[in-house]
């Protein structure tokens, strides 16, 4: 990282969230992702969601949403103990500086913060996206070993994170 900055993660506010909207993905990522912009909306919108911005100084770097589900997820029977973390992407101009496991770390202590009832994060992740995968497991999330099938961006993988315990800290 050249600005020796570690990155913050904050609810989105109007402002950010525009900011967010303008994020650049990769075609590559873009898949992975999602509409960055259709997320920013959704999750502002919707009462079990929370739209979260990646801010470095005063810039939004990334974004990402937590919904915070009470059906199923998956096979696995998800109850209001556990939040999933969709559409986590850091913009073009951000990437390859180490900022994904800080980023991640702060999400996790966040979420932990602020929802202390909720103690797992889920997340699926593209089989064939070999970096997310392993930066996901350095974060300290753990393959569920369930596939799920399907969807515009093909296999992925259920990684489940405990929260509240063991935090990574730069």
């Amino acid at each position: 990282m050249s600005s020796g900055l570690l990155p913050c993660v904050v609810l989105a506010s109007t402002a950010q969230a525009e900011a967010a909207r303008r994020l650049v993905l990769t075609a590559t990522q873009a898949v992975y992702a999602g509409d960055i912009a259709f997320n920013v909306d959704n999750a502002m919108a919707a009462p079990d969601s929370d739209a979260m911005v990646v801010v470095l100084g005063d810039t939004v770097i990334g974004f990402y949403r937590l919904d915070y589900p009470t059906a199923t997820f998956g096979r696995q029977s998800v109850d209001r103990r556990t939040a999933t973390l969709r559409a986590f992407a850091l913009d073009v101009a951000w990437q390859g500086r180490g900022l994904g496991l800080p980023t991640l770390a702060a999400c996790c202590a966040d979420l932990a913060l602020r929802h202390p009832e909720r103690v797992l994060l889920a997340l699926n992740v593209h089989a064939a996206n070999t970096s997310a995968l392993q930066l996901y497991r350095r974060a300290g999330f753990v393959d569920s070993g369930e596939i799920m099938r399907g969807g515009r961006g093909g296999p992925q993988h259920l990684m489940l994170r405990a929260l509240g315990v063991g935090q990574w800290a730069p």
